[in-house]
């Protein structure tokens, strides 16, 4: 009798075994609206989009200038600089070299020349996976010497914002980055050449306060959370239950804040019409 229920046992965990899914490590992903599972090489031909619902995946620097620059355009300025650590935080240096590591990267944002369907244009892509793309002295750097490259070489400039807000760990430098871009940006409308914003998800803080907000043409992306503080700060200060879809690129459409809303797939043709109706398509 003994040894009959030991088999028996036995043959169940065999049972168990057989049936066992064998899932590769790393090679699928959980959307976080629908709960469903996605093979990430579908989910990288979908452009970072949930085939399943359509919720919109953060995506990196790289895959972006991928989805938006032609094939090998893309020329990165050559900035040799580094971030600072004014206050002396440990925790920060560690951090950064973690994430450098990790990410193959040096900061939160890559910038530099492309073409768009043939069309030359200076473009900057914010990345949320270092610092949340927070702008520190390096990223507040990178975007004025963009813009400034720009106006010397009549070009437009594109930017795809992203970000937390303004990187403490820098103190006062950090917050000194929006008044420095912002007059990069009041030299290059003075040029008469074209600046376009684009807002990802999230885009909040300091970024928001300055360059996100002051294009000559304003996208997002479909349920980009866009704001300064975050929706529960503002409902503590001022003590009113705000409305439903507060904050999402939809409700700053519909409020004037956003010029279209333009769907991942559609972004690249979207702006190569936008510049070419500003005259970059021919003689400028």
């Amino acid at each position: 009798m003994i040894v009959d229920k030991i088999k028996k046992r036995e043959n169940k965990v065999t049972l168990k075994k057989e049936n066992k899914v064998d899932i590769p490590a790393g090679k699928w992903i959980k959307c976080d609206k629908c709960k469903e599972i996605i093979y990430k090489e579908k989910l990288k031909e979908n452009l970072g989009v949930c085939p399943f619902c359509g919720n919109y995946f953060r995506i990196s620097c790289e895959r972006r200038i991928e989805q938006i620059a032609d094939k090998g355009s893309f020329e990165e300025f050559d900035l040799n600089i580094d971030t600072v650590n004014p206050l002396n935080l440990q925790e920060y240096q560690d951090k950064l070299d973690t994430l450098r590591q990790k990410l193959k990267m040096k900061e939160a944002v890559q910038c530099g020349i492309c073409k768009i369907n043939g069309i030359k244009s200076v473009l900057c892509v914010m990345d949320s996976n270092f610092f949340m793309a927070s702008m520190g002295s390096v990223v507040g750097e990178k975007l004025t010497y963009s813009i400034e490259k720009a106006i010397k070489l009549d070009l437009p400039v594109i930017i795809f914002a992203c970000s937390g807000g303004a990187r403490m760990q820098e103190g006062i430098i950090s917050l000194m980055q929006m008044a420095k871009v912002t007059e990069a940006l009041s030299k290059l409308d003075e040029s008469g050449n074209l600046y376009i914003s684009v807002l990802t998800d999230p885009t909040y803080g300091g970024v928001t306060a300055s360059f996100a907000m002051l294009g000559d043409i304003i996208l997002a992306e479909p349920g980009a959370m866009i704001g300064f503080a975050g929706q529960r700060v503002i409902e503590q200060t001022i003590g009113e239950k705000l409305p439903k879809g507060f904050q999402t690129a939809e409700f700053m459409l519909e409020n004037g804040f956003v010029d279209k809303i333009v769907e991942r797939q559609d972004m690249k043709s979207m702006l190569y019409k936008l510049l070419m109706l500003n005259g970059y398509g021919g003689a400028k």
